[in-house]
């Protein structure tokens, strides 16, 4: 799942990214490696790291000429050792070395594999560690974080191009269940079209998939400038995510397309989460999490008065 879907022809961009929240506080970093290969032009490396702490935050990014990383990915200062779960590198000011260990098997969001190998859809998305336990230290303004026990999680996504609009969030909560979906629009004869979802719970032994993507009639979405909320109903129930990241530090990051376009990513780790399931068989359950979700929107404006990273 984290092989490098990258091949050396331009209209291409790839990442892998980790994500790790403090236990108990509003406290979380994020780390992240992109190869962008524009249609003119020659493919670089961008490295990434992002810190929140309550309503601060703090970003770098950094890019150089792309040099092909082997695994483990060695690159700019950055080393994922993503099979190893040893990550460790400096991305200007900041610091980190981490190591982490799996918990649950991979996720897989789309419904269908041949999704991950053809023309549709252009953006892919995959889960290698959905789940996670970090420890070690990252290195903020000058101030060392110790980590010991954070939850969080790896992700990987590859394409031609960032999705036109979308939110997507992330969830692992303290009682072991974890949430993972998105609302996107696609580009459809020359127009975006509505609100495209999908949505997977795990709890225990259980997994619960809202993911038929086209099932246009029975998913509901509304995207804000800070709240995303989703409910669908389908095989395994109904489903209700609200993510909130009102009030807590969101980074603006610039996301270039291979064309040159820029999409700008409104980013937070501490976003409010609450999941609310009536499973078909079953009782209904609920978590929530205070300050624990990744949630994210891409849109084609950045964040007014931030400063983008």
């Amino acid at each position: 799942m984290n092989a490098l879907r990258f091949v050396g022809q331009p209209g291409h961009v790839e990442s892998y990214f980790l994500r790790l929240n403090a236990p108990g506080r509003p406290r979380a970093a994020w780390i992240k490696l992109t190869v962008l290969a524009p249609l003119q032009g020659e493919p670089c490396l961008e490295t990434w790291f992002v810190a929140f702490d309550g309503d601060r935050h703090w970003g770098r990014r950094e890019r150089v000429p792309f040099v092909q990383p082997g695994v483990p990915l060695a690159v700019h200062g950055y080393r994922l050792d993503l099979d190893g779960g040893h990550v460790a590198g400096r991305c200007g000011p900041f610091a980190f070395d981490l190591r982490y260990t799996a918990e649950g098997a991979p996720l897989s969001i789309f419904p269908f594999e041949w999704m991950y190998t053809a023309g549709f859809p252009r953006s892919k998305l995959l889960t290698p560690v959905p789940s996670a336990r970090f420890s070690g230290w990252v290195e903020v303004d000058g101030e060392r974080w110790p980590v010991e026990g954070w939850r969080g999680m790896q992700g990987h996504n590859w394409g031609k191009e960032h999705a036109p609009a979308y939110a997507w969030g992330q969830c692992a909560f303290d009682d072991g269940a974890i949430v993972e979906g998105f609302s996107g629009k696609i580009r459809l004869g020359g127009r975006l079209s509505p609100w495209i979802s999908a949505l997977v719970v795990r709890r225990g032994e259980r997994e619960y998939r809202w993911n038929a993507i086209v099932d246009l009639w029975r998913q509901e979405a509304t995207v804000g400038d800070s709240r995303w909320t989703l409910s669908m109903r389908g095989g395994d129930g109904e489903v209700r995510l609200r993510m909130d990241m009102a009030g807590r530090a969101a980074a603006c990051l610039g996301y270039e397309n291979p064309d040159g376009r820029v999409a700008y990513c409104i980013n937070s780790k501490l976003a409010d989460t609450l999941l609310e399931v009536r499973p078909r068989h079953g009782e209904p359950f609920h978590c929530q999490s205070a300050h624990g979700g990744a949630l994210e929107f891409l849109r084609g404006e950045p964040l007014a008065g931030a400063e983008v990273i």
